[in-house]
């Protein structure tokens, strides 16, 4: 990181410490037991504890509904929205009206990365939720001029259908849905050949970093980029693929102090290596979090200086699973898996006995002879493993719009 960089992250950290630490209960009492305000963002980096998910769910457990993590007495928030709650209960995020005209800042300059300009066509198919992801995206497109049409509420069928007949240039929705959208045009004699899309912004799964998925999603979509966002609910949008450059996520460096740090030792990894993603937002002071744990493993690259994501979010360090000594990703599973186009859904069941952990694969080929053992095989050239693969009925294996919850584990 240049040192311009780290002289304006400094700029913009130093005002929103002050502020936080005067108006925010949960925040002041964190910078108080370490002395106070640090004073540069080396003693930032030294002395201010790593932030996790667990301690805010403990104050909204405490000081429910939505605990002491806020700046601005409670009438001034607007916004709310939750956590997926996947690794402890769900969050309640709340943002006053700057804090989310910060969030959308974000997403526009993503949009801008992207290649998406105003007077474009956006199809946002998804049903919003309570997630802050989907509405950024929604209303910083309407803020940057695109036309937005939404397609929360409708079947699968419906949506493709709308993004056709209205011409949509952007479809944005997780990965495994742009897949399932496409398996719907088949189903229904649709052909995607004429399709409007040019642009595929997806997010909340690893696929779109992953040149296995991308080339599935290409050929479903003929003529359409992939272009890979990550964001969570807690921080924002924080990172995008380029135009041109599919296989890194830049961080937006300017709106992110960021860190990726050794899962165990909480020590910087070196370019090059593997470690957990550490954040501290620069601009959402009405919610604010300092050195944040997000629990996503990445792989560090800089270019021109810039802080990149190497083969975007490559998994969850709670997730990974050791086979018989061997590290298991799902990113790393997917990317085996989506190297088979014929391959239309799978599902992985790992039993654990006490330390000890086995995987299995199921999936769905549409009657394709071979695939289980093709898969097999791929696995074993991979990971030097051997896992085994079953074929079930077409229809047996759930579908998702939102992340993708394949991995199932039982305990022995």
């Amino acid at each position: 990181m240049s040192g311009t960089v780290q002289m304006e992250q400094w700029r913009r950290l130093q005002p929103l410490l002050l502020e936080v630490i005067e108006k925010n209960p949960f925040q002041r009492q964190r910078f108080e037991a370490i002395g106070g305000c640090p004073v540069s963002l080396e003693d930032y980096v030294a002395r201010v504890p790593l932030c996790l998910k667990s301690q805010l769910s403990a104050d909204q457990t405490t000081w429910g509904p939505y605990g002491t993590n806020l700046t601005e007495p409670l009438e001034r928030y607007v916004h709310f929205c939750q956590t997926s709650g996947t690794t402890a209960r769900p969050l309640a995020v709340l943002d006053t009206a700057e804090s989310w005209e910060w969030l959308l800042e974000n997403w526009q300059r993503g949009y801008a990365m992207a290649g998406v300009r105003p007077g474009m066509s956006a199809y946002f198919a998804f049903s919003f939720g309570p997630f802050l992801g989907f509405w950024t995206a929604f209303e910083a497109g309407k803020r940057m001029g695109l036309r937005c049409l939404p397609g929360g509420g409708l079947g699968s069928v419906a949506r493709l259908h709308a993004l056709l007949h209205y011409q949509a240039e952007v479809l944005c929705c997780t990965p495994t849905y742009a897949l399932h959208l496409a398996g719907v045009a088949r189903a229904e004699g649709v052909s995607l050949e004429g399709s409007a899309v040019r642009r595929i912004l997806v997010a909340g799964e690893p696929g779109g970093s992953l040149p296995a998925v991308r080339e599935q999603l290409a050929l479903a979509w003929p003529g359409a980029q992939v272009i890979d966002h990550y964001g969570m609910t807690e921080v924002g949008p924080v990172a995008f693929a380029e135009q041109g450059r599919p296989d890194a996520l830049r961080v937006l460096e300017e709106r992110y102090f960021a860190e990726v740090l050794d899962p165990q030792t909480a020590r910087p990894v070196a370019e090059g290596e593997i470690g957990e993603l550490v954040l501290t937002p620069l601009g959402r002071a009405a919610w604010p979090l300092f050195r944040y744990r997000t629990g996503d493993l990445v792989r560090v690259g800089r270019r021109n200086g810039a802080l990149e994501l190497l083969g975007g979010i490559l998994g969850r360090a709670d997730d990974m699973i050791i086979v018989r000594g061997v590290n298991l990703y799902p990113g790393a599973v997917e990317q085996v898996v989506r190297s088979l186009p014929d391959i239309l859904e799978y599902r992985v069941r790992v039993e654990r006995r006490g330390v000890m952990a086995e995987v299995a694969v199921e999936i769905e080929s549409g009657g394709v002879v071979g695939a289980a053992l093709e898969l097999e095989k791929a696995f074993e050239k991979a990971f030097s493993l051997r896992i085994p693969v079953a074929e079930v009925p077409a229809g047996t294996l759930p579908r998702f719009e939102l992340k993708a919850g394949r991995w199932v584990v039982a305990c022995a």
